[in-house]
């Protein structure tokens, strides 16, 4: 192993803790967070530290040239100060003592977007300066050299929409690279909050033979080319690598409640996909889905659940500095697409904090059309849609009650009509036993957000043999399409089965051992929507994939 490779592996390890106070006569190794967070306790003390991360920015004089240096840890860069005195480390080829330090970079790729260690001490920065403290340059070492006239990342302003168009980049962006920490940190906290509930975390399958949630809109599966115009339904069983045709998944629900029937109570963090051509920014093709399924007989027990869960997220978040580190990259130009500049930094923190208290209301769905009706007919409200039994709540229906319900906390809606939802639920008055419950409704309840709406739906499921096979009947398909892989009721619900009997495994569950039973399932990345104040579920979606687009 040559040396070279041996003192890059010493500059990329993993840096470590950052201690107050640091006096050592070796580089300490530090991400740009644990530096900046560093406070020697004698400024004349010579602390000599170790980073490694992107240039940023950089900013050459004459003399000298000043580096931006960010590796993600934190929103904030790292300045470095590279001064001719420490040249030797830049160029060995040739005689320094002519050239400038500007030569220097350039003839070493010194550039925006390139990857660098930096050696040197760390000492207080000039009065004035927005950084306490500095890295006096005595080394650096250029990685990964990058053209900055073709990188794309630069610090003019640049829109959404370019950046959605070059997402293996845009991690480099200081939103993006928190976005990232804060989507990490909060899966760990819901594992948590499940562990100690005592839920089975449980890996459902992508590949599946069923819509779950009976939209029609998922995704086919065959290999090889397609041919132009085939339907998905149409393709002979003999050239389907399954035998039949097969889809990505849509819900993890019902396989989970394979699982629950030995282990009480588990839950699933995975991808779901919706073959969904909507371009609004509540939607995209492959997003983060979080399901839940447990024994029980109680809908109030469901949505405790829900509410303790996202309770127990927000005051772990509240531990960091996450809210921080949001209201400074709001005031970054380059990311003033979170909010409205004219919003107040207050917003996220008093979101989460809402969040945070609990007790949020809970209304069923025939008082929320009351109330809507009410506001339509006074002239309060103004209804692009006029609220009705059939038609379920519109997005606007739901904002409307959001506010006014909730007063900026997370509103429950239950008993929502049963020709609205999928055939597993299970009626109201099943779980009531009460002779006022409204006919023809189900068990089941949307948790809706102010701005962002609905972002958990759960229910109790049709655990009866019989009860669930008359659900499915209702939605029979026609004589002539019998043989497509889904059907349509003629209240527009589709079912996720044929009657040839893709759905004999679900009915097996019924059939042997059934349990009372019920969950729900948690739009993550609609909720970290609404952590962070993004305006658009594509932003804080790693990788978007939306109808018309799927980049790298």
């Amino acid at each position: 192993m040559s040396w070279r490779y041996q003192r890059l592996q010493r500059i990329l390890q993993p840096s470590k803790q950052c201690r107050r106070s640091l006096s050592s006569t070796k580089y300490q190794p530090l991400d740009v967070a644990s530096a900046l967070a560093l406070r020697p306790c004698d400024d004349r003390e010579n602390v000599m530290i170790q980073v490694a991360g992107t240039v940023r920015t950089i900013r050459k004089q004459k003399n000298c040239a000043f580096l931006q240096i960010g590796d993600g840890s934190t929103v904030h860069s790292l300045q470095a100060v590279l001064n001719p005195d420490h040249a030797q480390g830049y160029e060995t080829k040739n005689d320094l003592s002519s050239r400038t330090l500007t030569d220097h970079i350039y003839l070493n790729s010194l550039s925006t977007g390139a990857f660098v260690a930096v050696q040197g001490l760390w000492r207080p920065a000039p009065p004035g300066k927005e950084q306490s403290h500095e890295l006096r340059a005595q080394e650096v070492i250029t990685i990964g050299a990058a053209d900055s006239e073709k990188y794309p990342i630069q610090k003019k302003f640049q829109t959404p929409e370019f950046l959605r168009t070059i997402p293996h980049l845009r991690l480099r962006l200081p939103l993006h690279a928190l976005l990232a920490r804060l989507r990490s940190e909060s899966e760990f906290l819901l594992a948590q909050y499940f562990r100690d509930q005592g839920f089975l975390r449980v890996q459902a399958p992508v590949i599946t033979s069923s819509d779950c949630e009976g939209a029609g809109e998922v995704f086919s599966l065959r290999t090889g080319a397609p041919i132009s115009g085939e339907r998905a339904d149409a393709v002979p069983e003999e050239s389907c690598f399954f035998r039949r045709p097969k889809y990505l998944t849509v819900s993890s629900q019902l396989h989970l409640e394979a699982y629950m029937q030995e282990h009480h109570k588990v839950w699933t963090f995975s991808p779901t996909f919706r073959a969904e051509k909507s371009d609004t920014p509540r939607h995209v093709s492959e997003f983060w889905m979080l399901e839940v399924e447990l024994r029980t007989q109680s809908l109030e027990e469901i949505m405790e659940l829900v509410e303790g869960m996202i309770m127990s997220l927000v005051q772990g978040l509240q531990r960091s500095s996450f809210i921080e580190e949001l209201a400074t990259v709001r005031r970054l130009r380059e990311t003033s697409h979170i909010e409205d500049p004219t919003d107040d930094d207050g917003l996220l923190l008093d979101r989460w904090m809402r969040l945070a208290e609990g007790a949020w209301p809970r209304i069923t769905y025939t008082q929320a059309l009351h109330l809507l009706q009410d506001s339509a007919r006074s002239g309060k409200s103004m209804f692009v849609h006029q609220p009705n039994w059939e038609t379920g709540l519109q997005l606007e229906h739901e904002r409307y009650l959001a506010a006014t319900v909730g007063q900026g906390k997370p509103v429950f809606v239950t008993d929502y009509p049963q020709v609205t939802k999928p055939f597993y639920m299970l009626p109201s008055a099943t779980e009531r036993i009460d002779p006022d419950a409204v006919p023809g409704t189900a068990a089941c309840f949307d948790l809706l957000l102010p701005e962002v709406s609905e972002v958990v739906g759960g229910s109790l499921r049709e655990h009866r043999l019989k009860e669930l096979e008359a659900s499915m009947q209702k939605f029979e398909p026609e004589p002539e399409r019998r043989n497509t892989s889904r059907r349509t009721a003629p209240e527009g619900l589709s079912v996720p089965m044929n009657s040839a009997g893709n759905m004999t495994w679900y009915l097996d569950l019924r059939r042997f051992g059934s349990v009372p039973h019920g969950g729900f399932g948690l739009g993550f990345d609609r909720l970290l929507c609404y952590l962070t104040g993004m305006r658009n579920i594509k932003d804080v979606i790693t990788w978007p994939r939306f109808h018309g687009r799927c980049d790298c």
